[in-house]
């Protein structure tokens, strides 16, 4: 009689070779069989497209040329492809690590790409909300995980990108500078050491500090090639004007008369300075941005 049944783990042997190649199939789909399942052509390999830098999960890349441009929009491209002006994406590889970006920066992804809010509790919003009113910054950012891509809108301002290890304890970013960091790195507050050094020095009372090791992407007001980056070994930088983007958070920054008289700086003509001291570095744009610089694309008719 038991020779005309299966045994029990007969039966489950049975059934796992009819199941296994569905279950192969439906593992392959939802990505957990280790090799992608989608390609991208014509994107970062198109003639017009040159790759400006690469680290961590992100790359810059910029537009040579405009070919998607209305009749009515022709000028605006002419002027701003004479003058560099060409629009910059940043692309995240996140098999190489998840990235926290800007609100709403994603345009399009592709692959195993999972979005969360980034926060870790209600102390976590409590504490990111009180860090928004001080910086300005958003309070929640978007975290992106996984292994797929995550393309971000194009812009026209300059981007660079910046290796947080590099900047000892930290890295102080001027207000709207962030784009994209590593999910690893830690953002907090970093508060001026004076108040003169927040009302006289044009930065604030707090700004946007990034510590720890990874990459982030942030937005300049010149090309990354022409920034100057100075670094100071327990000394002194004086700047005639906010044209310092970023600097080491271990450096004293204070607002000080440019000699050490006031009938000097009077006669100078070049009264207060902003003032860095200690070691570390600080990133330097060769000029002082003018507000509104950045240009603005026409509406369609305009």
């Amino acid at each position: 009689m038991t020779g005309r049944f299966f045994s029990v783990s007969a039966w489950q042997a049975a059934a796992k070779c009819y199941t296994e190649p569905y279950r192969r199939r439906l593992a392959a789909l939802e990505g957990k069989e280790g090799s992608s399942m989608y390609k991208i052509t014509n994107f970062t390999t198109n003639d017009d497209i040159r790759t400006l830098s690469a680290i961590g999960p992100f790359t810059i890349v910029q537009y040579e040329r405009e070919f998607s441009v209305a009749p009515q929009q022709a000028q605006f491209a002419w002027y701003c492809n004479a003058m560099n002006i060409r629009r910059r994406q940043v692309v995240c590889d996140l098999s190489k690590g998840a990235v926290v970006v800007q609100p709403g920066a994603m345009q399009w992804m592709a692959g195993d790409v999972h979005g969360t809010s980034g926060l870790k509790g209600v102390g976590d919003f409590i504490g990111k909300t009180i860090r928004s009113k001080m910086t300005g910054d958003p309070a929640v950012k978007p975290e992106y995980q996984g292994t797929g891509t995550l393309v971000l809108e194009p812009t026209y301002s300059y981007l660079a990108a910046i290796d947080v290890s590099q900047w000892g304890a930290g890295i102080v970013l001027d207000d709207g500078m962030f784009v994209a960091a590593e999910a690893s790195l830690r953002q907090e507050v970093s508060m001026r050491r004076s108040l003169s050094a927040a009302t006289l020095g044009n930065e604030g009372l707090f700004s946007l500090c990034l510590r720890g090791n990874g990459a982030a992407v942030v937005k300049v007001p010149c090309p990354q090639e022409e920034l100057v980056e100075v670094e100071l070994d327990n000394d002194v930088l004086r700047i005639d004007g906010n044209m310092a983007v970023a600097w080491s958070a271990g450096l004293q920054f204070t607002v000080e008369k440019a000699t050490s008289s006031l009938m000097g700086s009077a006669l100078s003509g070049e009264g207060l300075v902003n003032v860095y001291r200690g070691t570390g570095k600080v990133l330097l744009c060769p000029f002082q941005q003018e507000a509104g610089a950045m240009p603005v694309q026409p509406a369609a008719g305009q």
